[in-house]
């Protein structure tokens, strides 16, 4: 996500790692990404969806139930799922506390080290509470120490930085967001879903909330109520623009969101013929995850895959 201090408008995001909504998201949050740019200042604020897998257990979830509903989200929305079984359930707290770990160390990087264990936790074999794996993931993100990370999940000031994001995720009591049934309540508190994203305007501090999934459309509205006076990006003239604007990559889905003019609908075999163009004329790069692709400009960053991955692929 572009950030910049002095941006007329602020944005939340509320999220986890382990979400697939909030994976899901991704395309509407590209779109607004492009449009508006440093316009927005945004945040990112960690849910903490999981300590420990028994909330899963107790309502009958299994590795194959996860697979299976890997299908549904994907033929839905369209992000790339790779349909792996893995071998047991796995909490977020770890994964969610790495990406505290990077927002302390370096500023900025938070957003590289989420997508990252987005990409890899729905697909390829990663579990976001082995610290190995997290280890191979975030050594696949470019400017970070993934050893230094790792290595902070535990420390006391990522601990107690990751209590107060979900002491904040936890204040949805009587908002908008509650009020539309998409809040969450796992906990004993009622909370900011994955994805919910609150707007906020600087000059008087006044707020909007866009809570759980939404469309494209109802980030856009919010944010042109809030501030009517911003600069609004159209979609691009060709695919090589985006891939150059979006330095980690972008999805198929990601492409045709962002390609759509006011209130059309994406349009995935076409967005895929662009980038396939763009591929014969050297101008991008198509890297295979989960049934579909990851799309950088060339030598752009690859998305994340485990070593036990890449091991079965080359036998």
């Amino acid at each position: 996500m572009n950030s910049a201090i002095s941006a007329p408008i602020s944005a939340t995001l509320y999220s986890d790692p382990a979400c697939p909504f909030g994976y899901s998201e991704n395309p509407a949050l590209r779109v607004i990404e492009w449009r508006y740019g440093q316009q927005i200042d945004w945040r990112l604020v960690l849910v903490g969806l999981s300590e420990d897998t028994s909330r899963y257990e107790a309502h009958g979830y299994t590795p194959l139930r996860q697979a299976h509903g890997n299908i549904r989200f994907r033929d839905q929305w369209g992000m790339p799922f790779g349909l792996v079984v893995k071998p047991r359930l796995a909490a977020s707290t770890r994964a969610c506390r790495a990406v505290i770990a990077a927002r302390r160390e370096q500023p900025g990087s938070e957003w590289a080290v989420f997508r990252a264990l987005q990409l890899a936790n729905f697909n390829t074999p990663t579990l976001l509470d082995d610290d190995d794996h997290l280890r191979q993931v975030l050594s696949g993100v470019d400017g970070v120490d993934a050893e230094r990370l790792v290595a902070l999940i535990d420390s006391p000031e990522v601990r107690e930085e990751y209590e107060r994001d979900k002491a904040e995720t936890r204040t949805a009591a009587g908002s908008p967001t509650e009020f539309q049934g998409k809040a969450g309540n796992s906990d004993g508190q009622v909370r900011y879903t994955a994805p919910s994203v609150v707007f906020q305007r600087r000059g008087d501090g006044f707020k909007l909330e866009a809570g759980g999934m939404q469309t494209v459309e109802a980030y856009d509205v919010l944010i042109a109520n809030l501030d009517p006076t911003l600069d609004r990006k159209s979609p691009p003239e060709n695919v090589a623009e985006l891939l150059a604007y979006f330095e980690s990559g972008l999805t198929t889905a990601e492409v045709a969101a962002l390609l759509v003019p006011n209130n059309g609908l994406p349009d995935m075999p076409g967005a895929e013929f662009k980038l396939l163009e763009a591929v014969a004329d050297g101008r991008a790069e198509r890297h295979p995850l989960g049934g579909d692709a990851v799309w950088t400009v060339p030598g752009g960053q690859r998305p994340p895959r485990l070593e036990s991955e890449r091991e079965q692929q080359a036998a």
